[in-house]
């Protein structure tokens, strides 16, 4: 931290701004002011670490390290990009020759050069799949029992390789040219048509252009990202104080409920009790309305001879009954034996009378 900094924490440390700057080197901390209010030991503490952290939480010298290896990081970046860039161009160029093959006709040294640049491709990639300097593994058995000796001697001749690469500097910049073109186009469409001298007067300004346009996209991002941010605290605040007025309004529901309930229901039960009422004098009425209906004075009068006439056929057959209960009594006197008499005495009526059927039947077909 500069001296600049720790004379000016020096100063707030006194004053009655003590909390807005220990929150402004510390953004990354959860802390609200009157957390600090609450705990002045606590912002005492975070005011001495600012003399030996950084606004991130990191201490001077991790901080150092930290850059010097981003900066190595970055330059490896850098040069691995650059290699796998050209590597990926060549790739392309490949390509493009391929389809360019196949719908024209393509001179025999362009078709040898590109063919020596494809297969040149191939042997560095199986060497470098080979060589294992690259991996962790020292011991890593090599694939197919290949050694790097043996790829390398599926190079295409010396003099094929060593045209390929004085013509490989030229074929390369007019790939890399056309396609800077093709995105010149693509910003400026309506240069599409130019002189192609225009065109590469123009690209001198592209780079400044796509520079430009990605601070933009970054700025926008950035701002996008704190909008975010602020409308998920917005949306946090808003849910908290929208969560307080629903306690609320249920409370003043509950209490006024409350009030309300007792007479409400005495009102409801007064209401239910007379629609009651008034539901079953509906049904006396309608059953007083069904029976005038139903029994008229003549339908009363016959009912009455009915009545009696049932009485003295129920009185007859009671006396009956009663005449057949002493006769069983009577009857049961007797006994097991009179029981085996009486069922030898049903089944013999029962022959009787099927017998007489028979006959009758016998006589009826004798007379057809």
């Amino acid at each position: 931290m500069s001296c600049s900094e720790s004379t000016n924490i020096k100063s707030f440390a006194e004053g009655d701004i003590l909390h807005p700057q220990v929150l402004a080197l510390f953004p990354l901390c959860d802390l609200t002011e009157e957390d600090l209010s609450q705990n002045p030991q606590f912002c005492k503490l975070l005011v001495t670490l600012t003399k030996h952290v950084d606004s991130t939480g990191l201490t001077l010298s991790l901080k150092t390290e930290l850059e010097k290896a981003d900066q190595k990081l970055q330059s490896q970046r850098r040069n691995w990009l650059r290699s796998q860039g050209l590597f990926q161009t060549l790739k392309e160029m490949i390509q493009e020759h391929c389809v360019r093959r196949h719908y024209s006709t393509v001179p025999p040294d362009q078709n040898v050069f590109y063919e020596t640049m494809e297969k040149c491709l191939l042997v560095a990639q199986c060497v470098r799949m080979l060589d294992p300097s690259n991996s962790t593994q020292k011991e890593q058995p090599n694939i197919l029992g290949l050694e790097p000796q043996q790829i390398l001697q599926l190079m295409p001749l010396e003099k094929n390789v060593q045209r390929m690469k004085q013509s490989l500097p030229h074929e390369l910049e007019k790939h890399l040219k056309n396609k800077c073109l093709s995105l010149l186009c693509y910003y400026h469409p309506e240069w599409e048509n130019k002189s192609e001298n225009l065109k590469c007067t123009k690209l001198s300004y592209l780079a400044k252009q796509v520079d430009k346009d990605k601070k933009n996209a970054e700025s926008l991002k950035e701002s996008c990202r704190e909008n975010k941010i602020l409308l998920q605290r917005q949306s946090q605040l808003y849910l908290s104080e929208l969560i307080k007025c629903i306690k609320l309004l249920q409370t003043l529901i509950l209490d006024h409920r409350l009030k309300i309930q007792t007479e409400l229901d005495k009102k409801k039960l007064d209401y239910f009790e007379g629609k009651c009422e008034l539901v079953l004098q509906k049904i006396k009425t309608e059953m007083v309305d069904i029976q005038l209906d139903t029994y008229t004075p003549d339908t009363i009068s016959a009912h009455r001879k009915i009545r009696e006439k049932l009485d003295s056929e129920l009185k007859c057959c009671q006396e009956e009954k009663q005449g057949a209960e002493v006769k069983l009594a009577s009857f049961e006197i007797l006994g097991k034996e009179f029981q085996a008499l009486a069922e030898e005495y049903g089944r013999l009526r029962q022959e009787i009378e099927m017998k007489n059927w028979a006959l009758k039947e016998f006589t009826q077909y004798s007379n057809k």
